[in-house]
């Protein structure tokens, strides 16, 4: 480069200027600094998550459908209260807070199967025939699908389930049971509860998945006490919920870990984040249906039909695919895939029931 071409160099205020014939030959001070980190090395990572991080994330953000218990993760460690621009709401991360704030009489504007109110409204229903419903809507399905070469358990099996042993049980023809998964006449049964047909169609998907993707479960599971497979259901809830996201509204300002939300502010609860929370739950990311901590938030710890039928559902599911389909698998290269941000199920569970 001709001298013509190279940069002026840069005036230093704490020198005086000294004579050309002095001055260093000029260099490309960036030649010499470090090289970046590559962008997938341990280093750039850390970086950018701490740069990241001064922020809270969003569940909402882009991409996090994909793995939502990252960003979870960060919330519990780092903004275990924080304000969300896109859900519009204060965000509670930390299973005390989350298991407090579903409860808490200073948060209104919700309700879950099982909490309190069910035990009052529920107060003539026959356990005994809900299981003898369950289990005969549960065979009468497997059936159905047992000699396909393959089958969509999720559109096949866990869509009518639910639905079915409601009809059964306030005595609707099997031919209209579907109608009760947005009717009214299930009401008889569930009460405010009936909505939750829908959630339970999602927990039984992903409960299935979670057993047909482990042939160590399989086997345990197979001829399984109920006892057993209850364990192994609320193993399941706690992990993978079907219900993400729940909103309330406080009444009045009340202490969180992290700080104080204001009075008639509405508050996201991560479910998904707090069935996580190890501060609750030894190894938590681990699915583990023999722990001896085990807990979930979907439901409520109360009497209420609409809990009961979950599961039941979930008990005689497995009663009916292995003892109609002993070689049930899922179809080769098939992996179920969890999606969704507020409520989180396999779109999907295509199996092999002939093996």
């Amino acid at each position: 480069m001709s001298d013509d071409h190279k940069p002026a160099p840069h005036p230093d205020p704490r020198r005086a200027p000294r004579p050309a014939s002095h001055r260093a030959p000029w260099r490309d001070h960036w030649a010499v600094l470090p090289a970046m980190a590559s962008a997938e090395s341990p280093a750039a990572t850390a970086a950018t998550e701490r740069t990241a991080r001064r922020v809270a994330p969003s569940p909402l953000e882009p991409g996090t459908s994909r793995d939502p218990y990252r960003t979870y993760r960060v919330l519990r460690e780092e903004f275990p209260l924080t304000h969300d621009p896109l859900l519009r709401a204060w965000v509670l991360s930390r299973y005390a807070d989350v298991a407090g704030a579903l409860t808490d009489a200073r948060f209104a504007h919700g309700h879950r199967p099982g909490d309190p109110p069910c035990a009052e409204t529920h107060t003539d229903v026959d356990e005994g025939e809900l299981r003898a419903v369950a289990e005969r809507t549960a065979f009468v399905l497997a059936r159905r699908i047992a000699d396909r070469r393959q089958a969509d358990l999720v559109a096949d099996f866990c869509h009518w389930l639910p639905a079915g042993t409601v009809a059964a049980a306030i005595g609707v023809p099997y031919r209209d049971m579907m109608r009760l998964v947005r009717g009214r006449a299930a009401s008889a049964l569930a009460g405010q509860c009936t909505g939750q047909i829908a959630v339970r169609e999602k927990a039984l998907a992903g409960f299935l998945a979670d057993v047909l993707t482990d042939p160590d479960l399989v086997v345990a599971l197979r001829d399984a006490p109920s006892g057993l497979v209850a364990r192994a259901w609320t193993e399941s809830l706690r992990r993978e919920p079907p219900v993400q996201i729940v909103v309330r509204r406080t009444r009045g300002e009340v202490e969180v870990s992290g700080g104080t939300i204001p009075s008639g502010a509405p508050v996201a609860l991560l479910i998904g984040a707090a069935g996580r929370d190890p501060e609750r739950f030894r190894d938590p990311d681990r699915h583990d249906f023999l722990r001896d901590d085990p807990g979930q938030l979907t439901y409520g710890s109360g009497y209420c039909p609409a809990v009961t039928l979950a599961a039941l559902e979930a008990e005689y599911a497995l009663r009916a695919l292995f003892a109609t389909m002993p070689r049930l698998r899922l179809a080769d290269g098939f992996h179920p895939e969890r999606t969704g941000l507020i409520t989180r199920a396999p779109r999907s569970l295509v199996v092999r029931p002939g093996g």
